[in-house]
């Protein structure tokens, strides 16, 4: 998090940008969402909404890709509520005859009770709900012991959040450092996404380094930081922040 202290300002810097005391949390509303090649089919899945020709879907992506985001959009969208897969209960089934939608997030991590999920994919064609899951695994990737609900997650449509393109990576960063109330001037963006892992999660940790290096320096997100930042999450990732 950034400090409310006043900034000492790098020799030769263009000022410095007004860093807010506020929390860290994550922008998750529809205008919020980055869309580019990388995940056009997923955010095509949200925008149908509630025009699916089949009543379940899930969407495939790795850490950081924005599978929640957009479970958050279709939440808001459909008025449905959203589970771990890892906590599944009988639970669920009311749930989603309640609100006739269910998100079952994180497939990947376990689910919880299989009969469970079985049964609400079933309902999903004999009563019309909807449901939207979500995994960083292919259905067929998944460890899934009842062989009726492995064969039903291989017949689900499937959209895939694929990593991220140039334009996609920095508009990422951006969002990144704007959540943590950081404004890294462009030629900053460039270098991290040139030199960097292409992937939100190493977005994701490497944002999170550049603040922790400008806080503990007492400095802005600056060219060096984020050189630093990098290289330090390329060689030592556990020590990352630590000054």
């Amino acid at each position: 998090m950034t400090a409310p202290d006043m900034i000492a300002p790098e020799p030769k810097a263009a000022p410095e940008q007004l860093v807010l005391d506020l929390p860290h949390r994550p922008a998750l509303a529809l205008e919020d969402f980055l869309v580019g090649p990388s995940n056009a089919a997923a955010v095509s899945l949200v925008d149908r909404w509630p025009d699916w020709t089949a009543r379940a879907a899930i969407v495939i992506g790795p850490a950081g890709s924005g599978k929640s985001h957009l479970t958050n959009v279709w939440r808001l969208r459909s008025g449905a509520q959203s589970v771990a897969a890892s906590a599944l209960t009988e639970a669920a089934v009311s749930e989603i005859e309640r609100t006739g939608a269910l998100a079952v997030e994180d497939l990947e991590r376990g689910i919880a009770d299989e009969r469970v999920f079985f049964h609400l994919l079933n309902l999903t064609k004999e009563k019309g709900h909807a449901l939207l899951a979500t995994s960083r695994d292919a259905p067929g990737d998944l460890s899934v012991a009842l062989p009726d609900l492995r064969s039903r997650l291989r017949a689900l449509p499937m959209v895939r959040i694929e990593p991220p393109d140039d334009q996609v990576l920095k508009a990422v960063l951006v969002k990144l450092f704007t959540d943590r109330q950081l404004t890294p001037e462009p030629h900053v963006i460039s270098h991290l996404a040139l030199h960097m892992e292409r992937s939100f999660e190493a977005a994701q940790q490497l944002v999170e380094a550049c603040d922790q290096l400008a806080l503990s320096r007492q400095r802005r997100v600056s060219r060096a930081i984020a050189a630093e930042a990098l290289g330090r999450l390329q060689q030592h990732p556990s020590e990352v922040g630590k000054d």
